[in-house]
């Protein structure tokens, strides 16, 4: 088959697969709503610290996943909340809440960051981090890295100990080796499932590899008692990436951004639209400049992912700390928690009563 061929056959079950979802979501009563988890409603009063978390979209219906999958990934997210609720609890930063919570999830197998990255169609590792100071606008990123265990942690060097917001391949590695950051040899990122996905991918390049997690991303938000707000995203990008590919994730305004008083976001998805839609910064531009609430803005966001033919979702938080959920999809891993609701909340499907 010739690469023109492939690339037509790619894109005739990219919209295939899209039209099922939006059907999926239509017949559902579903279609550009975010069922979220509980967050206070505009007349409450704002909670002093407020974190969420995802793990990334694509779940397609009630079933798929096994019960043991359903309550490994609920306590990977329950984890990762209660990491960054610890921090902020006791009064610390946003942003070490968020690149705590997102290191828990890096180190879980079960996500698409870190430790359970996919591979690339060469065979290997590599892996994009962005994060986000809302309170200074100050950002790190990093793409394509192999070798470093966080690549978090990577990101928030970038930030803090160089000039630049993002690094990318052996530069991104060299800078790591040189801040002193826990490294990781290339087999410490292998998993059998992720090989398996690759090698299914090599056998037929266009298969849908896992309908449970299409889109494998993580991601926090958080607002500490300060009312600062931070971001942070993970991923391993996508099975059989090739030529360096680089998605949304570590491109700050595309699948990240924060700003004091308006919002954080992380995304997750088909990248190639959060970027074309910059949906991060779009979310609290939609806040900033049409005064649009938080789940307001998220749908409105990812109704313009959809129109363009994108999938997957994003989790935002405001000024006052408020959680929104927005997807095209049906289901997203995802959970919550504030001081105003002290317990872990998680979701998986799009239509999941919230949790209270």
């Amino acid at each position: 088959m010739t690469d023109n061929a492939r690339a037509l056959q790619t894109e005739i079950k990219m919209t295939l697969n899209t039209a099922r979802r939006l059907a999926l979501l239509t017949l559902c009563g579903l279609a550009l709503a975010s069922p979220a988890l509980s967050s206070p409603a505009d007349g409450d009063a704002a909670p002093k610290w407020s974190l969420a978390v995802h793990g990334g979209a694509g779940v397609l219906e009630r079933g798929e996943l096994t019960p043991e999958k359903d309550k490994a990934y609920r306590a990977g997210l329950n984890a990762a909340l209660e990491a960054g609720a610890k921090i902020l609890k006791a009064g610390g930063s946003s942003l070490d809440a968020v690149e705590a919570a997102v290191r828990v999830l890096e180190d879980n197998p079960l996500f698409n960051a870190g430790k359970g990255a996919v591979f690339t169609a060469e065979g290997r590792n590599e892996l994009d981090a962005a994060i986000m100071d809302g309170a200074t606008l100050k950002a790190g990123a990093v793409a394509g890295v192999t070798r470093t265990r966080n690549p978090i942690s990577l990101a928030r060097a970038v930030m803090e100990k160089s000039p630049h917001v993002m690094l990318a391949r052996e530069g991104a590695d060299q800078f790591s080796k040189e801040m002193g950051l826990e490294q990781a040899p290339p087999e410490y990122f292998y998993t059998e499932d992720r090989w398996k996905q690759l090698l299914a991918w090599r056998k037929d390049q266009h298969a849908m590899l896992d309908p449970t997690h299409l889109f494998g991303t993580v991601g926090a938000v958080a607002l500490d008692q300060k009312g600062h707000v931070a971001a942070a995203t993970s991923t391993g990008g996508m099975t059989g990436k090739r030529w360096g590919r680089i998605g949304d994730s570590p491109i700050i305004g595309a699948g990240t951004y924060a700003r004091d008083g308006d919002c954080a976001v992380s995304a997750t998805g088909s990248g190639e639209y959060f970027i074309r839609e910059t949906a991060a910064r779009q979310v609290c531009d939609r806040v900033a400049w049409k005064g649009e609430t938080i789940q307001q803005a998220a749908d409105g966001t990812m109704a313009s992912i959809t129109k363009i033919g994108g999938d997957g979702g994003l989790i935002a938080i405001d000024g006052q700390g408020r959680a929104a959920f927005g997807m095209n999809d049906l289901g997203m891993y995802r959970g919550a928690i504030s001081s105003a609701a002290p317990t872990p909340r998680t979701a998986i499907y799009a239509d999941e009563p919230s949790p209270r």
